[in-house]
């Protein structure tokens, strides 16, 4: 069965004001009474996180069932990711090529994937890291390139929802906006 997470990683926040912007989201979400301000034992992974509040469903796009579980806020480097299985491919910013690493019948091509572990790596020690298309031949930020699945994103601020119904996009600007307008992307998966 497994446990379904939903993290809104905002792009734009530094490690500087990570933790100014987690309490300001919090805050949001508090007022809003989306998550209650008390921490309990409610998330996977953390001894304590925000449990649902009363109006739990303003973030949500339907009511599919009630949050059994919490909001967990991560304010360090962090490369976020599905989880569980492996992306596909990864697509260059420059040029929109596509850098596989499976073929067709999902077998491993050799050699495609390891300049991006080493760079995910180096970024995950450093906060900066590059990778090279194999079709362009331009170096890019690991954070500019997209991801089959929306599979990695990477930011110094996350806000991990535990076992809830898809988050609404309503919410999403919301969110957006109490974070000073910066930019966010879902990951979602499953452990």
């Amino acid at each position: 069965m497994g446990n379904y997470f939903q993290t809104v990683v905002d792009l734009d926040a530094t490690r500087a004001d990570a933790h100014t912007l987690a309490d300001s989201g919090l805050a949001w979400l508090v007022k809003e009474e989306i998550v209650r301000a008390e921490r309990t034992d409610c998330v996977l992974g953390a001894p304590l996180g925000h449990p649902p509040g009363p109006s739990w469903a303003k973030a949500v796009g339907q009511e599919d069932w009630e949050p059994s579980d919490g909001l967990r806020i991560e304010t360090s480097r962090t490369v976020f990711n599905c989880g569980q299985g492996e992306p596909r491919f990864a697509v260059c910013p420059h040029c929109a090529g596509r850098a596989d690493f499976y073929t067709d019948r999902l077998e491993e091509i050799d050699g495609a994937w390891e300049p991006f572990g080493e760079a995910i790596s180096d970024w995950s020690d450093t906060g900066s890291a590059e990778v090279t298309c194999p079709h362009c031949r331009r170096p890019a930020d690991l954070t500019a390139w997209t991801w089959s699945d929306g599979y990695f994103a990477f930011g110094y601020l996350g806000f991990e929802f535990w076992d809830w119904p898809d988050l609404s996009p309503g919410f999403l600007e919301g969110l957006s906006r109490a974070l000073g307008g910066h930019r966010t992307v879902v990951v979602e998966g499953k452990l």
